[in-house]
């Protein structure tokens, strides 16, 4: 069974727009070989739009925007190569490697490509891995937690309908302050 993977960057105080966070080399490095080490990505349509309109422009050799460093490209790449599901009913199609997969289908679908054999899937963005948070299919949480208090922005799992109790597996602190801790499912 591959398992399926949530990572998502965030602040002290629970901000999770990614426009809060503090870029640098050291997190982009380990956020493309998180992606490097899954079969597959599923992502929701908005974060789907994002990572299409920050990435493929610059994978595909596009004029790189001012924000771009050098350290961002093999992010960029290995979101580029990457296989992409797509969670949406609005999306009438969708390229850059990528397959719709119909809001009803979620589970049904997460639950097969969790069954084929492989190294993992991944996730992100706020959701999406709520809904499947409640189906019970994520089976680590990466939380990126950065040392910034941010004062305004979405929370994760706001709503979430029963609390799940995780266990810490494993930490990393970065040199800039941020700290990454990966959870698992208690029980």
């Amino acid at each position: 069974m591959r398992p399926l993977r949530y990572s998502i960057n965030v602040t002290l105080d629970g901000c999770v727009d990614h426009n809060a966070m503090i870029p640098d080399e050291e997190l982009h490095r380990r956020a493309a070989e998180f992606i490097a080490r899954a079969d597959a990505l599923i992502f929701g349509r908005v974060t789907y739009h994002l990572m299409e309109a920050g990435w493929r422009p610059l994978a595909e050799g596009g004029p790189r925007p001012d924000w771009v460093a050098d350290w961002m490209v093999p992010f960029a790449e290995k979101m580029h190569a990457a296989k992409k599901y797509v969670v949406s009913d609005t999306l009438q199609s969708v390229d850059w490697n990528s397959e719709i997969v119909r809001v009803a289908d979620i589970e049904k679908t997460v639950r097969a490509l969790r069954e084929e054999s492989g190294e993992g899937l991944a996730t992100g963005g706020v959701m999406l891995p709520q809904a499947l948070a409640e189906l019970g299919l994520i089976d680590e949480y990466e939380f990126v937690v950065h040392p910034r208090l941010a004062g305004h922005g979405r929370t994760l799992f706001s709503g979430l309908s029963k609390p799940l109790d995780l266990k810490l597996v494993d930490r990393l602190e970065y040199g800039s302050g941020a700290v990454a801790m990966r959870y698992v499912p208690k029980g």
